[in-house]
């Protein structure tokens, strides 16, 4: 059940239209969970600041169960989400951040329980 939150000062005139949906797409493949339990966020428009500056920027914020906890399986995430945010956003590398966040499935709730009983 991977969660994926992108948050950029880019007005939202300048976030392709879809990119949500093509994010969704790209999670899935990237992390090898089924596209139906992706959920992706996408936040234009916000007050940021990266390394001092405020130009354009982006932050990713990659949360999952089981797929994000080692430096290895991490490393070769990032070159992929990096490949798609710096096309889609027309970003260089150094405006942009990824965190990836493990997740235990008892700390993720569904259908009124938490993913440990489902």
């Amino acid at each position: 059940m991977p969660f994926v939150e992108l948050d950029t000062n880019l007005p939202a005139d300048r976030v392709p239209a879809g990119l949500e949906k093509r994010l969704c797409a790209a999670t899935a493949a990237i992390l090898g969970k089924p596209e139906e339990r992706v959920s992706v966020t996408v936040r234009p428009g916000l007050a940021m600041v990266l390394g001092g500056s405020s130009e354009p920027c982006a932050q990713l914020c990659v949360s999952s169960i089981g797929v994000v906890g080692s430096a290895e399986q991490n490393r070769g995430h990032s070159a992929r989400f990096f490949e798609i945010l710096t096309k889609e956003l027309a970003l260089g590398q150094d405006r942009i951040l990824i965190r990836f966040c493990p997740l235990e499935p008892w700390q993720v709730g569904k259908q009124g329980t938490v993913m440990t009983f489902l």
